[in-house]
């Protein structure tokens, strides 16, 4: 399948996972700063641009996290690195998969990484979305303790927080369009902040 066509999928496949969103200067710039387009990756680590986008069609490999506005499919830096690290992309959803005890959520997580969507983390590893999972859960859940308006409490409640600071980037407002809403962000950092500030 030539290039064009492929690239053109790719697109189709972003649009169907995303909907159809423009991307703002504001957007590209945010994209550009923090991810690098496939054809620049795939040349600095030697890989056939094509091949990749053939291995994320076929469910091998993440969509592209955002389709910048000139049309580049833009990839986190360290795209390939799972794929290494299991031994292969033959082997990548087997070894993704069993980082969750629980097979029905390990496929879930496994879907949801293949869509591109987790682009609310700097590094996305099985450890790194488990941990975001326990964190805004707990955080969510924070204002139901019987202690909850004290100091220790709060103290607790913004180490939590801070912790999901180190792990999510700031986000765009592409990305509340597409998620058709709030991001964990803003949910759970910025407004947490704002109703309960530090003690």
């Amino acid at each position: 399948m030539p290039e064009t066509d492929l690239k053109q999928r790719i697109g189709e496949r972003f649009r169907e996972v995303n909907g159809d969103h423009p991307m703002t200067g504001a957007d590209d710039a945010y994209v550009s700063a923090r991810f690098v387009a496939l054809e620049k990756l795939c040349a600095v680590r030697g890989r056939d641009a094509d091949e990749v986008r053939r291995l994320m069609l076929g469910r091998r490999l993440p969509l592209p996290g955002y389709l910048r506005s000139d049309g580049a499919e833009m990839v986190p830096g360290d795209l390939f690195a799972l794929a290494d690290e299991a031994g292969g992309v033959e082997l990548l959803e087997a070894w993704f998969t069993a980082h969750w005890a629980d097979p029905v959520a390990g496929k879930a997580e496994w879907d949801a990484y293949l869509s591109g969507q987790y682009v609310c983390l700097h590094s996305v590893t099985p450890a790194a979305i488990r941990r975001k999972d326990h964190l805004t859960a707990a955080i969510s859940a924070s204002e139901d303790e019987p202690d909850a308006g004290s100091v220790p409490w709060s103290e607790r409640l913004h180490a939590l927080v801070d912790e999901l600071d180190v792990l999510e980037p700031e986000f765009t407002a592409y990305d509340r369009l597409r998620f058709g809403g709030p991001t964990s962000r803003d949910t759970c950092i910025d407004a947490v902040r704002a109703r309960f500030p530090r003690p």
